[in-house]
């Protein structure tokens, strides 16, 4: 079977609007403990993919659910993403410039 491999990049409003409007979607911070005690979007799991546990972590997930990644910048949770796809998961979206560009509240 030919996949797409493609991690679906998406800028922080349509980020924001397909995630509140997807009744199946997990939010996932892939950025360190510390990062995310900084800030993070209301809701998100945090999985930190520089853990030794990463990979074991994200093959717990239920592959019928729709992810939406982000960190920082956008680069790790491109990279997380695209470790997704390969690892059978089918809708993995990218908070493309990650959290430095969400212009909606975040937790504390």
């Amino acid at each position: 079977m030919n996949r797409n491999l493609t991690v679906i990049n998406l800028d922080s409003e349509a980020f924001e609007e397909k995630l509140r409007n997807d009744k199946n979607a997990v939010l996932i911070d892939v950025r360190t403990k510390e990062e995310y005690s900084e800030g993070h979007l209301p809701g998100s799991k945090l999985i930190n993919i520089m853990s030794s546990k990463f990979i074991s972590e994200i093959d717990k997930l239920d592959r019928t659910k729709n992810y939406y990644l982000y960190c920082r910048s956008g680069s790790r949770s491109y990279h997380a993403a695209m470790q997704m796809l390969q690892m059978g998961f089918n809708e993995v979206y990218n908070l493309e410039n990650g959290i430095m560009d969400w212009s909606y509240p975040l937790n504390h």
